[in-house]
């Protein structure tokens, strides 16, 4: 068994490194044949005059992702609050499996939601936009980011000692700066952590994304303005991509997915500090 559970490991070190091979080997090329600093700082996205700049998407990525966290990480540090330290046990069974089936909710489903609901609802607020756009994503994606969010914080929070609480208590603090002042503070780590896996599961999204932002290949003009984010101009024109236009779109995945390890490399640091 020692064995099995061995090869088992082995074949998902080998498959990430597979996928990495692949991105690498496919998207340095195009970044070498482009210019790295004409790819990562272009302004213009034309396969079709075969210029390749993807700062518009970058920092469509960012801008977006900025606005999912501020939007849902209040919320959800402080429903995780609520949940770990004020909610009745009555309220508990019905609030924990809600949030469990708003992450099991598929983003198609969000983003059909997005396009239905907040999309219009942008328009009637604000008749010169039309709907699509910075703003709507960042809502949809500030709700789609709550789950993670509110179970890792609420997991942080209660792996806290009583004794921190109570101590609390006995200092003369109330209920609500013992949690406040006290536990709080002691689960910064995990919290931070549950933000984290948060951003990426923002920046990673694509099929809401597309269906509320806009897509239009410029620099962000505005929240009330069309963006286009890295994983959607993948998305958009992989399925008709060829020769140079599809090796430019892989080198997006490459710096998506160096998005992403960075992402998983902060997480890493900030666990191995929470244990310490």
């Amino acid at each position: 068994m020692h064995g099995v559970f061995f090869l088992a490991a082995c074949v998902s070190i080998l498959a990430v490194g597979l996928i990495c091979l692949f991105l690498f080997i496919n998207g340095i090329p195009a970044m070498s044949k482009i210019g790295l600093f004409d790819f990562l700082l272009g302004k213009s996205w034309k396969p079709s005059d075969n210029i390749y700049g993807i700062l518009p998407m970058i920092l469509g990525s960012v801008y977006v992702t900025a606005g999912a966290l501020i939007i849902g990480v209040p919320i959800g540090i402080l429903t995780a609050i609520f949940m770990a330290r004020f909610c009745p046990s009555k309220l508990y069974k019905l609030l924990k499996p809600a949030i469990g089936l708003l992450a099991g909710i598929p983003s198609v489903v969000y983003g059909f939601f997005g396009l239905v609901v907040i999309v219009p609802m942008i328009r009637e607020l604000f008749p010169d936009s039309k709907g699509t756009s910075m703003l709507a994503a960042s809502l949809l994606l500030g709700m789609m980011v709550l789950p993670t969010i509110i179970e890792v914080s609420e997991s942080a929070i209660r792996a806290v000692p009583n004794s921190y609480y109570e101590g609390g208590l006995a200092l003369g603090a109330s209920h609500e700066r013992s949690v406040f002042f006290t536990v709080l503070p002691a689960a910064k780590s995990g919290i931070l952590a549950g933000v984290i896996l948060g951003i990426g599961r923002v920046i990673g999204e694509t099929m809401a994304v597309i269906m509320v932002a806009g897509n239009q290949p410029r620099m962000p003009q505005g929240l009330l303005k069309g963006v286009r984010t890295l994983t959607s101009n993948i998305v958009m024109e992989m399925g008709y991509a060829a020769d140079l236009h599809r090796e430019a779109l892989i080198a997006t995945a490459v710096v998506l997915f160096v998005f992403i390890l960075l992402i998983n490399l902060l997480f890493s640091l900030i666990k191995g500090r929470g244990k310490e």
